[in-house]
């Protein structure tokens, strides 16, 4: 499933830190190293981040070796799976957490940018006793969107999640609390709850948007789960930009639109 990324320098071997952090990560050569250089600058610093690629044909996994040569106080690991998918690169992630002794668990994108008290915030929010974490997801403001356009989005990030509430497929028996909508690019769970809920589904994200999977198993195994919009990260605004916010918003809304090109970089 898994394989270290040979001549690196980097090891797939010894404990994780009590946070570990997955990455997917599939020819991000642009945005990887912003990325990187976003949970360098966190005011908490005390995890682990295990970039995943899966796939990538560029200089991705080179910028993220020479990056962890630059900075040797992080903790950093490379994986490759070549499983195709998301919720297969990000569940590679989350489990070398949760097999190498890592208490908690996030997730962040290479196309992102944490804000710089993302993992901060995090930990507050597993002090209060949450078992998932949903963060606030806000566009980036470096992709040439105008001020308008960032403000249609974040609207639309709330329509979005006020429609997930009342969508029949989050509905049903056994769950024991409403629905909420999970970025893949900003959450967090503790390892005992990913491990018991089955984590990430192995899918591509053409099939099966993991990210609401994972929220709808949590959901029938605990109540301790919310959104902190002070747990913040700034998304790539790059598929709006190439679909048009409406087919954006249909992509999200089980495939309801369905580009012939899906990895858009």
């Amino acid at each position: 499933m898994s394989t270290l990324e040979p001549d690196t320098g980097l090891t797939s071997t010894g404990p994780a830190r009590e946070l570990c952090i997955a990455m997917p990560m599939l020819n991000e050569e642009k945005l990887v190293r912003q990325s990187l250089e976003s949970l360098a600058a966190q005011s908490f610093r005390d995890f682990t981040v295990v970039v995943v690629d899966n796939g990538s044909t560029d200089s991705s996994c080179g910028i993220v070796a020479a990056f962890a040569a630059e900075h040797p106080d992080m903790d950093i690991r490379l994986l490759h799976d070549a499983e195709k998918g998301t919720g297969a690169a990000a569940d590679t992630g989350m489990r070398f957490g949760v097999e190498h002794g890592a208490r908690w668990l996030a997730r962040t994108d290479t196309d992102c940018l944490a804000a710089p008290n993302w993992t901060a915030r995090i930990m507050a929010a597993f002090d209060d006793g949450l078992e998932l974490v949903a963060g606030q997801l806000i566009p980036r403001e470096d992709e040439g969107i105008t001020r308008r356009e960032r403000l249609m989005m974040l609207l639309a990030v709330e329509v979005a999640s006020f429609f997930g509430k009342v969508r029949p497929g989050n509905k049903g028996e056994g769950y024991l609390g409403p629905y909420q909508m999970l970025p893949g690019c900003n959450m967090a769970i503790t390892a005992e709850m990913y491990h018991r809920s089955g984590g990430f589904p192995r899918t591509r994200i053409e099939d099966l948007h993991e990210d609401r999977a994972l929220s709808n198993r949590v959901r029938k195994l605990t109540r301790r789960y919310a959104l902190r919009r002070d747990v913040v990260v700034f998304g790539s605004s790059r598929r709006v930009k190439a679909w048009g916010l409406k087919n954006t918003l249909a992509w999200y809304a089980d495939h309801r639109y369905r580009p012939e090109h899906v990895d858009i970089r």
